[in-house]
């Protein structure tokens, strides 16, 4: 297989094609392009039921790290609205394959450039749009006509509309569900005579009542946010109302996150729908009354806008007993929000630990605690062992590659020989040529294989470093200037913090806390590597420090780093 002939194809099975077998098709249609071409496909990438109004999918992610990687030489596919629909996104992939060195081309318009990317992405663009602007119509004909446009709501069962003169139903139409109903009514008149929405949903947890999606109820289920209409009893379908088009919704270009945001009153649709009535309009409007005498205390902001503060260690913290989220309780306490919010029957960890306490204890462990001498004789002992089992690994992988390559060579050498005896070309030339691809193949894996790694070198000064640059960032935290980046830092270096109820010395349950830390954050701000390459995980997480594969993170980072060095970091959670 020469260079310049590798192709790596992609297919994407979109939301508006409505139909599975689309990426077969797509496959199977590339691959005899590819072979009219000439071309030998060496990989095959695929997004199933993705939008392409945004590049973040695994599989064009997947495509774009090959690429860097030099794995092929040509993108085939189908045509430039399967690689996106969006103008800005395929001219920045149209460049970055262009950096490498890699042509794209699609059965619709065969060689792409910067001609066709301008006027076939524009063309994508408008059609991205006038899908969506006919989507919308379509909905707002459905609410008209009393039909939900959207999901289901609870207390409702989704039923088939009428058939028309094909057998086929129109969908939209709902029925109340009688049981849901109930529930619904209850929580309602519950709310009305003055019990507060955590009570209701622990009651409703108590009695094993399951919640809208199956499982427990939340406060925030039933509360939700009344600017937005969400949450039970924000929902005016019950009433009888049917609100559509209250959110519009964009992607951040940076993050790809889709972020909502309210409408104008004059853009909402809104449709009488008495058949579908939950909650008759005495008791709405009671609910109503006392929704507008709730507020903060000291704020005077209604209970359903409040927007709440990031401390240093917010979306870090878990219940120790159920594994939810830990989060602010008073003026200056945190403690388990599952069993704030659903109550007892979810989570019976009630206890509070003060803010300053749990900050105080957490900073000086990550001070203090992290680079002790037995920390880092473990530390090392299995970063030793991790990187020599990768370098076995390594060296096993090449020596295979190699044996392979030695063995068609010599049977390629056969073959020449049988044809120089006089056996007929004709009856070999396709073995030769079998034989010769694969030469091909595993010279270009051995070629792309990086040596095993050198020997293993410690550096004494990394834990003295450590202890200055967090003694550093610790102190940037009472400074105005440098504060947030700090905070920041510092939150980079913790994967987790466990709160656990325990017996206290004076007989009082309280908070143990165990800290997780992040290693790979760690080990950077050991070596003085820029905390922002730190790499995050899909999930939002830190690297853990607590499995097997922190030391794998370990070994690549500390082998990209100046000092290939250690630093000592305990390969598991302690507690404070």
């Amino acid at each position: 297989m020469s260079k310049g002939n590798r192709v790596a194809i992609y297919a994407r099975f979109s939301t508006d094609l409505q139909r599975e077998a689309s990426i077969e098709d797509q496959l199977v249609s590339c691959r005899e392009a590819a072979e009219r071409q000439g071309w030998q496909v060496v990989a095959e990438y695929s997004d199933r039921a993705t939008s392409g109004a945004s590049m973040f999918r695994s599989g064009i992610e997947a495509l774009q790290r090959g690429a860097k990687a030099g794995q092929f030489d040509i993108v085939l596919s189908e045509g430039m609205d399967r690689l996106s629909r969006k103008l800005s996104d395929i001219s920045r992939f149209h460049e970055r394959m262009e950096h490498a060195g890699i042509r794209i081309w699609t059965i619709t318009e065969e060689d792409v450039d910067d001609m066709k990317i301008g006027l076939k992405g524009t063309m994508n663009a408008m059609q991205l749009r006038d899908i969506a602007l006919k989507t919308r119509r379509g909905q707002r004909g459905r609410v008209r006509q009393g039909k939900v446009a959207g999901g289901n709501s609870y207390g409702y069962d989704v039923v088939a509309g009428p058939a028309d003169g094909k057998g086929r139903t129109e969908g939209g139409e709902r029925a109340i569900n009688p049981a849901e109903a109930e529930v619904v009514r209850r929580i309602y008149e519950d709310y009305a005579r003055g019990l507060s929405p955590r009570r209701i949903a622990e009651a409703l947890n108590i009695e094993g009542i399951p919640g809208p999606r199956g499982g427990a109820w939340g406060a925030s289920t039933l509360h939700g946010n009344r600017e937005r209409g969400t949450g039970i009893l924000n929902n005016e379908l019950y009433a009888g109302r049917l609100v559509w088009n209250r959110l519009h919704y964009s992607k951040d270009p940076d993050t790809g996150k889709r972020m909502s945001r309210p409408n104008a009153g004059e853009v909402l649709v809104t449709t009488d729908v008495p058949h579908l009535r939950i909650v008759d309009n005495d008791l709405w409007q009671r609910v109503r009354a006392r929704q507008g005498a709730l507020a903060s205390k000291g704020t005077q902001i209604a209970v359903w806008d409040r927007r709440r503060p990031k401390f240093l260690f917010s979306r870090l913290m878990k219940c120790g007993c159920c594994g939810s989220g830990v989060s602010k309780e008073g003026r200056d306490g945190f403690s388990c929000s599952a069993a704030r919010s659903k109550g007892t029957a979810v989570c019976r960890s009630r206890t509070v630990i003060k803010q300053a306490d749990l900050e105080g204890r957490v900073l000086h462990a990550l001070e203090h605690h992290l680079m002790d001498e037995e920390a880092v004789r473990i530390f090392c002992e299995e970063y030793a062992a991790e990187r020599n089992r990768l370098a076995a690994g390594a060296s096993a992988s090449r020596k295979g590659l190699e044996k392979e390559l030695g063995q068609v060579k010599r049977d390629h050498g056969k073959l020449v020989d049988a044809i120089i005896a006089g056996v007929p070309v004709e009856q070999v030339k396709d073995r030769m040529n079998a034989l010769d691809a694969r030469r091909q193949e595993l010279e270009r894996q051995l070629a792309s294989k990086e040596e095993a790694p050198g020997p293993l070198r410690f550096h004494p000064s990394m834990a003295g470093a450590y202890h200055a640059r967090i003694g550093t960032l610790i102190r940037a935290l009472q400074e105005p200037e440098g504060m947030e980046e700090a905070k920041e830092a510092i939150r980079a270096l913790v994967e987790k913090i466990v709160l656990t109820p325990v017996m206290g010395p004076d007989g009082k349950t309280e908070l143990a806390i165990d800290l997780h830390g992040a290693l790979a954050s760690l080990l950077r701000l050991a070596t003085g590597l820029p905390m922002a390459d730190v790499p995050r995980r899909a999930a939002g997480g830190a690297n853990s420090v607590t499995a097997s594969d922190g030391v794998s993170e370990a070994v690549d980072i500390i082998d990209k780093s100046v000092l290939v060095a250690g630093a000592g970091f305990e390969p598991a959670a302690f507690r404070l």
